[in-house]
């Protein structure tokens, strides 16, 4: 069993990734700028149909990513494209498993034709908040991904410091990848504060590089009520759907690498 840790210290300083979610358009509806985020990130969290992307989208971000060098990574919704995946839904277990990996099949068929592969899971939106505290949610995220394992082995899975769903994909025997988040608040328990609440998402790019920082170089972060909390992240997640998303990336890129921090992907 491999479990990736972070911030990841060397000689040359810390090590830390830096993903974005990508492909969150349908049709003629566009949301993302992919292609200027893809000139910033070292992970892209493509959108595989279910919350947000369809067929089109999925190839050219694959497309792009591979042309960049960008590591592909799918990210797994709720089927709920009316509600961007960010309604709680009530899935069976074994339903849920089939569903993730049927979206990471359709993703890795994009990938391998665009040169790359898909090379990590991450859960999106309500699915991912539910598998910090649910586990059989996230045992059947877990199933979902090792179903889907291809001849390149288990696929990491990204997700929140202390979820049960690395503590399932750790013991399922896949790298649990630990994530921190740029732009959005935490509560004091390390918990993202709920979208439904006021200051959930981060006002300032001040701030959203402040927090940057503070995780990459530090593995903390400060809660909503002022007190510290410790976020130990391998990777960092800006959302593609914030407004100046493709700025502000490369606003917290240039920061790291001011600071001594190494971007690259765990991948």
């Amino acid at each position: 069993m491999i479990t990736s840790a972070g911030p990841v210290p060397d000689a040359a300083g810390p090590v830390i990734d830096l993903n974005a979610d990508l492909g969150e358009g349908f049709g003629r509806w566009t949301l993302t700028d992919d292609e200027a985020l893809l000139s910033v990130v070292t992970s892209a969290n493509v959108a595989c149909g279910f919350h947000a992307g369809d067929p089109s989208i999925m190839r050219r971000v694959c497309e792009l990513a591979a042309e960049r060098g960008v590591r592909i990574g799918a990210q797994v919704s709720y089927r709920d494209l009316a509600g961007f995946g960010r309604r709680a839904m009530e899935v069976p277990p074994a339903e849920l498993a089939a569903e993730v990996a049927y979206q990471i099949g359709a993703l890795e068929v994009f990938a391998r034709a665009a040169g790359s592969r898909v090379a990590y899971v991450k859960p999106h939106g309500a699915l991912y908040n539910r598998t910090v505290h649910d586990a059989a949610q996230a045992a059947a995220v877990v199933e979902g991904v090792r179903l889907a394992t291809g001849p390149g082995g288990p696929l990491p899975v990204l997700g929140l410091p202390g979820s049960l769903l690395l503590a399932a994909a750790a013991e399922a025997g896949l790298v649990a990848v630990p994530e921190a988040f740029a732009d959005r608040a935490y509560a004091p328990g390390g918990t993202l504060v709920p979208r439904d609440r006021p200051g959930a998402v981060l006002a300032t790019a001040e701030a959203v590089v402040a927090q940057a920082l503070a995780v990459a170089t530090g593995g903390a972060a400060t809660a909503v009520d002022g007190s510290p909390v410790a976020v130990p992240a391998r990777s960092l997640c800006l959302h593609g759907d914030t407004p100046g998303a493709a700025a502000l990336a490369a606003r917290v890129r240039e920061a790291l690498g001011g600071a001594g921090v190494r971007v690259e992907s765990f991948a």
